[in-house]
């Protein structure tokens, strides 16, 4: 899972994907014992099982602002992490003052970007295949970064927006697409067309974020969700987030038969077997990942 915290508290969770890379665990192990190789995030584990990947966005004289190079880190650290067997949930996090700029992207990078560049280069392609998560200011490619993810929690001073029509331009990386999933059309359509920004309230109300908390709680409510989901199996975990995900590109019964087959090919895992013998004989299921 991804949990990730923002500058004023916005938190998301991931979960992760059952990928087991050789090459990234030794990646991993450099990383960790090093402290980082990073330029633009910090990186470690915490909880305590070390179970729980941590990812801080560290541009704090751009305010975290989302350059082409730290979305590449993210990713990087999301694939360290999601082939690292002991990591079953990963919290990203900016700082306090913002989780990735006021602007979300950095607008000095686009600003000279020519369409040929952009379209043959495909800019901010890889965005989509990266999560991300969103502090304080959740804007615009903050925003999108944000609904990349799979739950999001939002710090009481958060703010929600996708201010790119007040640049000229429109959201570029899933925001158009995941924001009307979230909140609805007429929500979407006021926010994108407007640039107005919602507050932590609203976004919950609309359905954008799953819980509030104190700024100074964000974090440790995070990391504690993320240890709840990592202490589950990783497998049938990803096989529930792929029936959730399912809903929102699928009818209903073409959703319902998806569902109907990954629950019974959980009766193949020896993780399924574990946890209803554990219900039986009352005790704590130990959870292999197999």
């Amino acid at each position: 899972s991804l949990l990730s915290c923002l500058s004023f508290g916005e938190v998301l969770l991931r979960l992760l994907r059952t990928s087991r890379a050789a090459p990234a665990l030794l990646t991993a192990a450099r990383l960790y014992s090093s402290g980082g190789q990073y330029e633009y995030i910090l990186v470690e584990k915490r909880g305590e099982e070390k179970n729980v990947g941590f990812i801080q966005l560290n541009r704090p004289k751009a305010l975290n602002a989302l350059c082409d190079g730290l979305m590449r880190e993210v990713g990087q650290a999301l694939d360290t992490f999601e082939a690292d067997s002991d990591v079953g949930a990963i919290v990203i996090t900016g700082s306090e003052r913002a989780f990735a700029g006021k602007s979300g992207a950095d607008i000095k990078e686009m600003q000279n970007r020519t369409f040929q560049e952009c379209f043959s280069g495909n800019f901010l392609a890889h965005w989509n295949s990266r999560y991300a998560a969103v502090n304080g200011f959740a804007l615009g490619g903050g925003c999108e970064l944000a609904m990349m993810c799979d739950i999001i929690f939002a710090g009481e001073k958060a703010q929600f927006g996708q201010p790119e029509i007040l640049l000229g331009t429109i959201p570029g990386s899933g925001g158009t697409q995941r924001l009307t999933h979230a909140v609805g059309k007429s929500m979407a359509m006021k926010m994108v067309l407007t640039g107005d920004r919602i507050n932590a309230q609203e976004a919950k109300q609309s359905g954008l974020v799953s819980d509030i908390y104190p700024v100074d709680q964000v974090v440790s409510e995070a990391i504690k969700c993320g240890e709840k989901i990592a202490s589950n199996s990783k497998l049938v975990t990803a096989m529930a987030k792929e029936a959730v995900n399912a809903a929102f590109e699928l009818s209903l019964a073409e959703g319902n038969r998806l569902e109907k087959r990954l629950f019974h090919a959980t009766f193949a895992t020896e993780d399924r077997k574990e946890g209803m013998t554990a219900f039986v004989e009352k005790r704590k299921a130990n959870f292999q990942d197999k």
